[in-house]
């Protein structure tokens, strides 16, 4: 079952929203702040996330960004405020869509089919493949054994992981940050000079000259690039 959570301050619009979404099988949690919204989002496991954007606490323009940070579910605005510059500024905090109030719920229902399908097809298409093969480098995910033109390489569960998620998407820039999260968790002990020392011992074993990565590039001032 779909999960769904609800930001909203209106308890008649939230319960509403609820209701539908119940009907139509989904489950869903109703958090009324922007601050309790931070904190289910990026601790827990949500499918899909409504998202007002007047809250009380952290408003939706902010919570929108700072959810980007760590989950790249669909994130819905559901909003009276009409203004283009508004409707913009939550694209650009990285929403993926816009639903105005009042609103039609069974739209909005519509709207949630279609953007859970539409990252289902996403996430399917881009699963990572169980086998990766770049310039000598070699990694077998199943057996989770990594060689170097031809030779294995001793790799620990943490390095493994990270070469494995940034070899999985080529050319994206991942934040020291992000990759924290992803690898190690958001509530994790350490901070993120982890991915740091990380890198570095990855590059020792993959690399022909690890100061002048072949495969690992270092995009300053943001983090790591998979080339």
């Amino acid at each position: 079952m779909k999960k769904i959570l609800i930001i909203e301050d209106e308890k008649s619009i939230a319960e509403l929203e609820r209701d539908y979404l119940e009907v139509n099988g989904f489950e869903s949690k109703l958090v009324s702040t922007g601050d309790e919204g931070l904190r289910k989002a990026t601790t827990e496991d949500f499918d899909l996330i409504l998202l007002d954007l007047m809250l009380p606490g952290i408003d939706g323009f902010e919570l929108c960004k700072e959810i980007r940070k760590v989950k790249d579910i669909p994130i819905l605005m559901v909003t009276a405020r009409k203004e283009d510059i508004d409707i913009i500024r939550g694209f650009d905090r990285g929403a993926d869509d816009y639903i105005e109030k009042p609103f039609n719920p069974n739209e909005l229902v519509a709207r949630v089919k279609a953007h859970l399908a539409r990252y289902d097809r996403l996430v399917k298409r881009n699963e990572p493949k169980k086998e990766i093969r770049v310039r000598g480098l070699y990694i077998d995910q199943e057996s989770r054994r990594v060689y170097i033109n031809g030779e294995e390489k001793v790799f620990t569960v943490k390095e493994f992981d990270l070469l494995t998620l940034l070899a999985s998407n080529p050319n994206r820039v991942f934040s020291k940050e992000h990759l924290f999260e992803r690898i190690w968790g958001i509530d994790s002990m350490g901070d993120i000079s982890t991915v740091t020392v990380h890198v570095r011992k990855i590059r020792e074993k993959i690399e022909l000259d690890p100061s002048n990565p072949e495969f690992i590039e270092t995009i300053w001032g943001v983090g790591y690039r998979f080339k």
